[in-house]
């Protein structure tokens, strides 16, 4: 049997060098979640931010989702924080959230997240849309298929994209991407409102005022 000796100053090294890095990967992580608030709409009352930003530009996909991309089946991607500078743990009720859109004064819209399988069949679905089919009123969900392999591999990316997390403890942010079925009307985001409300304080057993996020503010991405 092989024996095997590891250099107790070789791992000191190690370790001084993770040491090091550990503040310049924090300041960049933090640096990034800035960026994405300069971007992004949002909306901050009674210890709580929200920040938004619908992903645009196909490339995003691209970059995070290597089997097959959202925004090829009319999907959009919304990428939304959570943040919490208060000193209660808040709850996110991930399954009230909506896309509330606006046509007309009398004529609004509103679109339920997507679950990560509703998603991945949407995706995956056999055939070309009709392109005669009427515009509205949209959809939610689509015609399920097998999980095979690739259903498999299509959910499992979004859901590590996704959000995972409806708890936000103090002082602490949660961020993931919500999907939307706008069958490729992404134009609609201009007059688009992420409607979220349903957010309690946990130990004060309080419920916050509702989030109306204008999707139409943010930064084009």
């Amino acid at each position: 049997m092989r024996k095997f000796y590891y250099n107790s100053s070789r791992k000191l090294t190690l370790f001084l060098l993770a040491l090091m890095a550990w503040p310049w990967g924090a300041a960049k992580m933090g640096a990034q979640s800035q960026d994405s608030l300069k971007t992004s709409a949002l909306e901050s009352h009674e210890g709580m931010t929200i920040s938004a930003r619908p992903w645009t530009n196909p490339a995003l996909y691209k970059e995070r989702f290597h089997k097959k991309s959202p925004y090829a089946a009319g999907i959009v991607a919304v990428q939304v924080m959570f943040r919490n500078d208060s000193d209660d743990s808040l709850k996110v009720n991930l399954e009230r959230i909506r896309l509330n859109i606006t046509f007309s004064e009398d004529n609004r819209q509103a679109l339920d997240t997507l679950t990560f399988d509703q998603a991945a069949d949407l995706i995956l679905k056999p055939g070309a849309k009709n392109p005669a089919k009427s515009r509205f009123p949209i959809p939610i969900g689509g015609p399920k298929v097998g999980h095979d392999k690739k259903w498999v591999e299509v959910e499992q990316e979004l859901r590590e994209a996704g959000v995972r997390a409806s708890i936000v403890a103090p002082h602490s942010s949660v961020q993931g991407l919500l999907y939307f079925d706008l069958q490729g009307q992404f134009d609609l985001l201009n007059s688009s409102r992420l409607y979220v409300p349903d957010v309690v304080a946990l130990e004060k057993n309080r419920e916050l005022l509702y989030f109306e996020i204008d999707l139409s503010q943010a930064g084009a991405q």
